[in-house]
């Protein structure tokens, strides 16, 4: 199915569109990076009209073909998406932001390229979300809860995985060497520490069905608190088709039908994948939205309008990639 006339198509990205009030180079750079994607991707499809909200002050490159408009707040970002067919929104789940933002453009009447807001309220809490998955049969790494000061217990396993519950990107996560470190002060997650690869795959979703793009290995810097690299796709066939089936029986689980979401997991040694662990699901784009777009001739927004409208997701691959598409790096600080 194809839409029958152009598609006015609003991007909204949180550090760059005016949701990033303090200074925070590493956030604002991720944004850039994003938003500059997206608009690249979009571009690819001229029946797509794109507009980028972007706040005074914010240096971006954007194709010819886009229209940039002032963002800075939520106000702006309604008008916006009321004269829009669709509305991508990207930001962070920690303190509701992405919850919010996605809720007020729904209820001014626009469309979001997002799951439910069911589904990004389970998705955002870390707890929550393993819960949705055990229930469904999807392996996830054995866990608790942690209230905001409790301290870990004497006999966790060690070493362990502690995380904000609602946070994202990294944020507030630390491996644990033993049960001796000081009381997070937020409410946590401490879960098994899961030996093996870490992967991420990234899946379109719509009523009719779920694509798994191409999974890709993720990298992280060293370290008590890791930060992530970026990713480079996995070139064994059989683990990505393993990986790709594990997100798609997550996205299932969680009950994602439109947009975009992120599934992380640790792959084990076992080739019949029963030490697999699903860590966590992301209900939007992140940056490894970068390195699919390098992957594709077809534009990736496109194929998210597609589906959320129930026609089949096909996205074309590039006719002869560069070496390096599908890799994505972030600059360490």
């Amino acid at each position: 199915m194809r839409y029958a006339a152009a598609m006015r198509v609003v991007l909204y990205e949180w550090c760059l569109s005016g949701g990033l009030v303090a200074d925070d180079a590493a956030l604002a750079r991720e944004g850039r990076v994003m938003l500059e994607a997206l608009a690249a991707d979009a571009a690819k499809d001229p029946a797509l009209e794109v507009t980028a909200l972007v706040a005074d002050g914010r240096s971006l490159a954007l194709p010819p073909t886009t229209r940039r408009e002032a963002g800075g707040d939520v106000p702006a970002l309604v008008a916006a998406a009321r004269a829009a067919d669709w509305t991508v929104v990207v930001a962070p789940e920690s303190d509701g932001i992405l919850a919010r933002l996605v809720r007020v453009v729904r209820e001014a009447g626009g469309r979001v390229l997002a799951p439910a807001d069911r589904v990004i309220g389970i998705a955002a809490d870390k707890q929550a979300t393993v819960e949705a998955l055990a229930a469904h049969g999807v392996p996830v790494p054995a866990g608790r809860p942690l209230a905001a000061g409790e301290p870990v217990p004497g006999e966790f396993r060690m070493p362990a995985i502690r995380k904000r519950r609602d946070g994202c990107g990294g944020d507030g996560l630390d491996i644990l060497a033993t049960p001796h470190a000081p009381p997070a002060d937020r409410p946590a997650r401490l879960e098994a520490f899961a030996r093996g690869t870490p992967v991420g795959v990234s899946c379109i979703c719509g009523p009719r069905a779920i694509e798994a793009l191409p999974p890709l290995r993720q990298r992280f810097t060293e370290g008590p608190r890791p930060r992530y690299l970026g990713g480079d796709p996995v070139t064994d066939g059989r683990v990505a088709a393993r990986a790709a089936s594990r997100a798609v029986a997550a996205v299932s689980a969680l009950g994602a039908d439109a947009g975009w979401v992120g599934v992380d997991m640790i792959l084990g040694a076992r080739p019949d994948g029963r030490d697999d662990r699903v860590l966590e699901v992301n209900p939007r784009i992140t940056t490894s939205f970068v390195a699919q777009a390098g992957l594709l001739a077809s534009s990736l927004v496109a194929a998210m309008i597609e589906a959320a409208m129930g026609g089949a997701v096909a996205p074309v691959p590039a006719a002869r990639p560069a070496p390096a598409a599908g890799s994505f790096r972030l600059a360490a600080d």
